[in-house]
This record gives structure tokens, C-alpha cells and sequence, in this order.
């Protein structure tokens, strides 16, 4: 009896596990499309059931005191570490990917519309910004 709790404590448990691996939540690599470096870190939060995502870290060292110039909203002239990027992304109910929110590129100061699937059993995180019909990916890594 005592085994068989015990198996289903842990099933229970990795499953909780895999699904919140299985969300954009948590910590990523950002990579430069360019360079193909990696350029920063994002933390996302879950914040009721909608998603903020900061960046928490910029990997070149001449760039910790940037600030988004080309920004047009209450974002301009802000300091590029610790701004708020990803806003309103809510998980879409009949897909396996989370939209509704915007994300911006503080290199431009362009706001897009978002869409995040999580891709490789949430190791990967496909982050695709539109403006109209046209459309950007880039691929996140997880660090946490």
C-alpha cells in the first residue's frame, strides 16, 4: 500500500513538473538574430493568469546602462535592464500557445503583437512578434 502512495505522489509530482516546463514561465536566453550571441535574459511571470516578462540581465557589458531612446511610450529613455518587454500574454484555451500581449524590441522601440509557444518539452520557447501580416521569430533557450 505503502508503495503504491508513494508512486502515485511522484507521478503526480513530474507531471506537475512537466506542464510547468511546458509554459513560457520562467527564465530564457535571448539570442541576438544577427550575431547569433546571446544577448540578455527574461524572466516571465505568471501574474493571474497573464504574463510580464522583464529583462533581468544584459550579457554586453557596454550596454548596462542603455536606455530604450526609441521607445514612444512611457518606456523612452527608461533603462533597458529591468524594463517590462512582454505584457498581457494570456494562454489562448484551444491552442498550445499563449497571445493577446505585445512584446517590444528596446533596439527599435517597435511594439508587436506576441505569440509564445513553448517548443522541445519547454526547453525552447518560439517567440513570434507581428505587426500586420508580417512577423518575426526568434527562438528563447530556458535557463530556469
Amino acid at each position: 500500500m505503502f508503495k503504491r502512495i508513494t508512486l502515485t505522489v511522484l507521478l503526480a509530482g513530474a507531471a506537475t513538473l512537466a506542464a510547468a516546463q511546458s509554459t513560457p514561465v520562467g527564465l530564457w536566453r535571448t539570442i541576438d538574430d544577427e550575431t547569433k550571441q546571446e544577448k540578455s535574459l527574461v524572466r516571465i511571470v505568471d501574474n493571474a493568469g497573464i504574463l510580464v516578462g522583464k529583462v533581468e540581465k544584459l550579457n554586453d557589458p557596454s550596454k548596462q546602462d542603455a536606455k530604450c531612446d526609441k521607445c514612444s511610450d512611457a518606456r523612452k529613455d527608461q533603462p533597458v535592464l529591468g524594463m517590462t518587454i512582454v505584457e498581457g500574454v494570456k494562454k489562448n484555451p484551444d491552442e498550445a500557445y499563449w497571445d493577446g500581449g505585445t512584446i517590444l524590441d528596446p533596439n527599435n522601440g517597435k511594439v508587436y503583437r506576441v505569440r509564445m509557444t513553448p517548443k522541445d518539452g519547454g526547453k525552447a520557447l518560439e517567440v513570434r512578434g507581428f505587426i500586420g501580416p508580417f512577423y518575426r521569430n526568434q527562438t528563447w533557450l530556458r535557463v530556469e
